[in-house]
């Protein structure tokens, strides 16, 4: 029962994670004074992943130095576009390459009379 709760939980995330909602919770659970440990026990997540969400958290909220979670998406946005247009760019110059190497079907044929 526990393995089919677990996999039913895992499908509902997702491969994006926690819903952002419930990282507040947990947040605010941690900030009004219960233990790290304890949220995590009772959640059923790790610790070390509300000590991450907390560091983000503090990030976000300037009050540690580190990319805040909007730049970290505009970035990991830019590197996906970066990696489109690299592939685009490497199957353009492919194609180029291809098209040099063809040569005219008149030009090696025998003139008419």
């Amino acid at each position: 029962m526990l393995l089919s709760h677990q996999k039913q939980r895992e499908d509902s995330m997702g491969r994006r994670g926690y819903p952002p909602e419930f990282r507040q919770r947990v947040l605010d659970l941690v900030a009004a004074g219960r233990g790290v440990e304890d949220v995590a026990r009772d959640l059923g997540i790790s610790d070390q992943t509300i000590y991450s969400w907390r560091h983000q958290d503090r990030i976000d909220h300037g009050l540690e130095a580190g990319l805040t979670s909007v730049e970290r998406a505009e970035l990991l946005s830019a590197r996906r576009r970066i990696h489109e247009l690299e592939t685009e760019l490497a199957i353009h110059r492919r194609a180029a390459e291809l098209l040099k190497a063809t040569t005219s079907p008149k030009k090696d044929s025998r003139q008419s009379r």
